[in-house]
């Protein structure tokens, strides 16, 4: 009898700890339940919880640690750029699969795939509008879209906005984010980079401003081209920056490298980054550089003889 009483309660006891452990899982089910529905933020870095809504008011970095969140190309832009000055360009421009290539699935079909996931048409977006007042124009690259990877479109539009720039005499600043070239489109894809190139060349030539951006992921050919060919090149903190990836370095090498290789504190140490803007201080940063880099109107030499002619007549 004893026996059974003990037995009992040996069970009962079992049954609490089983239950105990259900409805712990059941508390953690609803919390992340609760954290999907947007609400709540967990920190990458530092794990703590952000109401969404402070998280955005601060441009999505973490108050606690500083991490940088990734942001898509319409908060982006939104961050950058004056409230109802924006103008987009080239949006009519698709994507079109020239090789017909195919890996796991057909590339055509992975880009309506990607296109009706998250609502763009490729993976920058470009325009016109004002920073604090000022004139410029803005390229977002978007990571979203295949991993930002740079294919014809890309190139197109940005190279279209470069020479509206260019005739407009806006300074460029382009927000970079990308895996690199897009390999669905093999050598069309390593075009874009010259393409790109050769119009920041004539916009150097004009002497006007181009200030690129470094966000966390800039790698691959982006960051052989257009990345790293502003006259003052900025990158947000602890953004990772390369060409090739760091595993394929370490093989290659066989020795292990630093932990911060690859980031933008590194770079910025060895003279690849000139400085190294918070996303908070982005837009005011920006607008400074702007301002100090106006073109200047050249005042030709008859009327400036005479303007100091007649200034010297007046103090007479």
């Amino acid at each position: 009898m004893a026996n059974n009483e003990e037995s009992r309660g040996l069970k009962s006891l079992f049954d609490w700890f089983a239950n105990r452990r259900k409805s712990g899982s059941t508390s953690l089910e609803r919390q992340e339940r609760e954290i999907a529905d947007g609400l709540w933020h967990k920190c990458s870095k530092c794990s703590v919880l952000a109401y969404t809504k402070d998280l955005k008011a601060n441009q999505m970095v973490c108050t606690e640690c500083g991490h940088h969140n990734r942001v898509d190309s319409d908060e982006r832009i939104r961050q950058l750029i004056d409230h109802n000055t924006w103008k987009p360009l080239d949006e009519h421009l698709r994507p079109t699969d020239p090789l017909e290539f195919r890996d796991r699935k057909l590339y055509s079909d992975r880009l309506r795939e990607t296109q009706d996931k998250i609502g763009l048409i490729d993976a920058v977006r470009t325009g016109l509008g004002q920073i604090n007042g000022l004139p410029i124009a803005l390229g977002v690259m978007d990571f979203r879209f295949m991993g930002g990877s740079m294919g014809s479109v890309v190139g197109e539009r940005l190279t279209r906005m470069i020479e509206q720039a260019t005739q407009r005499r806006y300074p460029v600043v382009i927000v970079c984010t990308s895996g690199g070239a897009r390999m669905q489109e093999g050598m069309l894809s390593l075009m874009q980079m010259a393409k790109i190139s050769a119009a920041l060349q004539r916009h150097k030539d004009a002497r006007l401003l181009y200030v690129p951006v470094l966000t966390n992921p800039t790698t691959g050919g982006v960051t052989a081209s257009f990345a790293m060919l502003g006259d003052i090149i900025l990158a947000e903190p602890k953004a990772t920056i390369g060409f090739a990836g760091r595993r394929v370095i370490e093989q290659t090498l066989r020795e292990k490298l630093p932990d911060d290789f690859q980031t933008a504190e590194d770079l910025l140490l060895h003279g690849f980054v000139d400085d190294i803007v918070p996303r908070t201080q982005l837009k005011n940063t920006l607008a400074q550089l702007i301002a100090l880099h106006q073109p200047v109107l050249t005042t030709p030499q008859m009327v400036l003889w005479e303007t100091m002619s007649l200034t010297s007549t007046a103090a007479e």
